[in-house]
């Protein structure tokens, strides 16, 4: 991309999305964080510039800049996202590790944060906002919706089907095949072999619903 990109979000995900924007080329304009103690600080040479409210900060995104939600609270990250494309126009961009290898008849959306390591199999469909972090692997013709996350070295099999806000632990195996409903959290480790219900959480080997 030609722009600066602006991150929203200070923290370690966020240095994660700078790693990768830097990797890439592209340069940081700077984070935005609305922990105060940060601003007029820097990360790994990069300003805090102010909070994720500042308006003078918010009008060079679509202009001059770009941006990027480094979050991982989906609520979070869906006011962000809004307020970027109600207010600014904008979609936030893909933060995409150089050593993740994308098969190129997958299909993506924006705002996603792809990690080093992650494997993207044939015919996938991404959604837009998903975090897929370091090692892990999406197989063949899954399809994962919106704000969708995938912990570290967790497979997710062919076929699968991840709805939106779906949550998968670091390590988790996701059979061929399975649905996980809206808003399904799979703990870190597990081993899912049949579908999971909208809003159920699910842990062990094989997996079985929490009870809260």
């Amino acid at each position: 991309m030609d722009n600066p990109v602006i991150i929203f979000g200070a923290g370690g995900l966020g240095r994660a999305a700078l790693e990768i924007f830097e990797s890439n080329g592209n340069v940081i304009y700077g984070f935005l964080d609305d922990n105060k103690g940060l601003h007029n600080t820097e990360i790994d040479n990069v300003p805090v510039l102010g909070s994720t409210s500042d308006e003078e900060l918010l009008k060079v995104i679509g202009k001059k800049c770009e941006a990027f939600i480094a979050t991982d609270d989906n609520k979070e990250k869906k006011s962000f996202a809004k307020m970027l494309i109600d207010e600014r126009k904008k979609m936030p961009v893909n933060a995409i590790h150089r050593g993740a290898h994308i098969s190129k008849s997958s299909i993506m959306g924006h705002g996603n944060f792809i990690n080093a390591g992650v494997t993207i199999g044939a015919g996938v469909t991404i959604g837009n906002h998903c975090l897929i972090h370091s090692g892990s692997t999406v197989d063949h013709s899954a399809q994962l919706g919106d704000f969708v996350q995938v912990g570290a070295g967790a497979v997710v099999g062919a076929g699968v089907v991840a709805e939106s806000g779906a949550f998968i632990g670091s390590g988790s195996v996701i059979i061929s095949g399975v649905t996980l409903g809206k808003g399904a959290r799979v703990g870190a480790g597990s081993v899912v072999i049949s579908d999971v219900a909208a809003n159920q959480t699910v842990f062990g080997n094989p997996a079985v619903e929490v009870k809260k």
